[in-house]
């Protein structure tokens, strides 16, 4: 039997990487207020966002998942925000046309505030301190007094999404993702990018489309969808005092919503089947998120969607791969096959960040821009072994021009990280590198449409 859930069953469960807060009374005292704070999402947006991902589990539609590793209070600008967005739309436009399906569009954006770490502390020149754990519980500054966990954080995490959210919105819905202004932007990077030979073809072939349409009368004063988005976010439900606060009962249908985000997930590091993060996200009705890694077992896997997605609901689960771009060929098959035989609906999306994070030569940690393409490869590659579906891609990426990825068309190397590798955290693709990264995985989609095509139309001769 399972137990019956409350936005606060979690307690009773055991818990991984939630900070030691010196207070617990203080941390209370901000769950109380913050529950009576507004929602920031509403619970129709985020059933709207289950419905476009449950025609990605059959192919018929993509998730674009991207943004900031952990976004921070220092950064904290509408540029930053809109770069982020814009090269995000970037993507969706040359995804969309490679793939010739809707992409769903979900940024790691007005919320992703925190961060699971390897160890509880961290040493420097010999001194230990607390890690650091994202904005939202402490300080990026190696001071004592900066990495003391302070539950106050989250009322400016808070008020930093719902600023973020506000721009997010007017700029889905003003006029600022029209799709001829986004495929404008995309055909200047073609022009200055290294690699704007290779991706030529596919930028004219969309301007191409875009001019037929408006020859038909379909442009952004006819059609709102030309110069309108839909556009959700996401963060990884890490900090649960902070995800209980923005629990609420939806008035329409009755059900609890973590009205934090649209879509939240779990990582790797709390998937456990008995643990808190579990507990408290299968109670919520939002779309959710699993990272699946190397060490993710078949059987454990089923009892985990099982528990998450008891109706095995189209759209409500999608399953992040994880797994290194040397490791994906061996340890994703088997979680493919046994999920896929035992009838689960879920997407699949590959995160080939997390697997492919390497110390550099100069001492920062970096990402190779060729591991993390060579991974979304593998992955697709598989799915078209398998006759199974690729149903998205998960990236932590900035609009901003940062060094902190090794490799692309700009040829980043490891002296180069230095000039301007700003992440608090984890490295990022930039702009250049993100909107290069999603040419090369829309001619994998064309690729793979192609072919099965071609199958389709031999299946049909030969049954004629």
């Amino acid at each position: 039997m399972v137990e019956r859930w409350t936005p606060d069953s979690w307690k009773s469960k055991p818990v991984k990487q939630l900070p030691a807060y010196p207070d617990p009374s203080k941390v209370d005292a901000v769950v109380e207020r913050l529950s009576a704070y507004p929602p920031l999402v509403f619970a129709g947006e985020a059933r709207r966002l289950k419905s476009a991902l449950a025609a990605a589990v059959d192919g018929q539609a993509f998730l674009l998942q991207g943004g900031d590793c952990a976004e921070s209070f220092a950064e904290f600008h509408p540029n930053n925000i809109r770069d982020t967005f814009r090269v995000l739309l970037q993507m969706a436009i040359v995804l969309t046309f490679g793939a010739a399906i809707p992409v769903v569009k979900v940024g790691r954006m007005a919320g992703q505030f925190a961060k699971p770490r390897s160890a509880d502390m961290e040493t420097v020149d010999g001194v230990e301190l607390p890690s650091y754990r994202g904005d939202i519980i402490n300080g990026f500054d190696f001071t004592s007094d900066a990495r003391v966990p302070d539950p106050e954080r989250m009322m400016q995490a808070y008020t930093q999404a719902a600023s973020t959210l506000n721009l997010l919105r007017a700029f889905a819905q003003g006029g600022y993702a029209d799709l001829h202004k986004v495929h404008q932007w995309t055909l200047g990077f073609v022009e200055r990018s290294p690699a704007g030979e290779r991706m030529h073809d596919l930028a004219q072939r969309l301007d191409e489309a875009l001019a037929f349409m408006a020859a038909c009368g379909i442009t952004a004063e006819t059609t709102p969808q030309i110069r309108e988005t839909d556009f959700f976010t996401s963060h990884e439900a890490l900090l649960l005092p902070f995800e209980q606060a923005l629990t609420r009962v939806d008035s329409t249908s009755g059900d609890w919503y973590d009205v934090s985000a649209h879509m939240l997930w779990i990582g790797d590091r709390t998937r456990q089947l008995d643990g808190a993060h579990v507990e408290f996200l299968r109670g919520v009705k939002n779309p959710i998120g699993l990272k699946c890694g190397p060490t993710t077992d078949p059987d454990e896997l089923i009892r985990l969607i099982d528990l998450l997605n008891p109706g095995n609901e189209a759209g409500r689960l999608t399953l992040i791969v994880r797994m290194g771009a040397d490791k994906v060929a061996e340890k994703f098959p088997p979680l493919l096959r046994k999920v896929t035989r035992e009838g689960r609906k879920v997407v699949w999306s590959c995160d080939p960040m997390h697997g492919n994070t390497v110390k550099s030569s100069s001492g920062y940690k970096t990402r190779p821009f060729d591991k993390v393409l060579a991974e979304a490869k593998a992955f697709f590659a598989v799915h078209q072994a398998e006759g199974t579906h690729a149903g998205g891609v998960h990236f932590e990426l900035t609009g901003q021009d940062v060094t902190e990825c090794t490799g692309g068309a700009q040829a980043i190397t490891d002296h180069k990280l230095a000039l301007r590798y700003h992440t608090a955290c984890d490295p990022r693709l930039n702009a250049s590198q993100s909107l290069e990264l999603a040419f090369l995985l829309a001619e994998e989609l064309k690729r793979a449409r192609v072919e099965r095509e071609v199958e389709r139309r031999a299946a049909s001769a030969a049954a004629q």
